[in-house]
């Protein structure tokens, strides 16, 4: 019995981590640059979410319920990742959209933290961390949602 309530304690923190990462371990082995050159540029919280693959607290971040037109850029190198086009509500917490302005502006990789595999995404020019991607996104969309860090964002309004 109690082997199975630590499994289901388990399972609820995996749940509710859906966009959480690991320490930054695996992701500082492909970084474009070291970490110590990346904390001279980045502030503290985007360092934390894009070098140590860290998350920010859902609802408590700044564009998860941002709804004016504009881009997301990264926050370490001003691409362009994200349209508010593209953006929707998941309901998480995050700001989630169901896919990027350039596909080879990221890559996909496989994260094993926390006893489960998810798809990690990160910037294909730096190995930044930003968030993940999931398969429970609108389906008359593609299907696909990508939750992100706000802090690896930058928003740009529209003019």
């Amino acid at each position: 019995m109690k082997n199975s309530i630590l499994a289901l304690m388990a399972i609820c923190a995996i749940t509710f981590l859906g966009c959480e990462n690991s320490n930054g371990q695996a992701n500082a082995k492909r970084l474009s640059k070291p970490a110590a050159e990346w904390k001279k540029v980045l502030n503290a919280n985007a360092y934390h979410i894009m070098v140590e693959s860290g998350t920010e607290p859902p609802f408590h971040n700044a564009y998860h319920d941002n709804h004016q037109k504009g881009v997301y850029v990264s926050a370490a190198t001003g691409e362009v990742l994200f349209s508010s086009e593209d953006k929707f509500d998941s309901g998480t917490g995050w700001p989630s959209f169901v896919k990027p302005v350039d596909p080879k502006k990221i890559k996909i990789v496989t994260d094993t933290s926390y006893g489960t595999t998810r798809d990690e995404v990160i910037e294909a020019s730096t190995g930044l961390h930003l968030g993940h991607v999931f398969d429970d996104g609108p389906a008359n969309r593609g299907g696909k949602r990508y939750c992100m860090n706000s802090g690896a964002l930058k928003f740009i309004k529209q003019q």
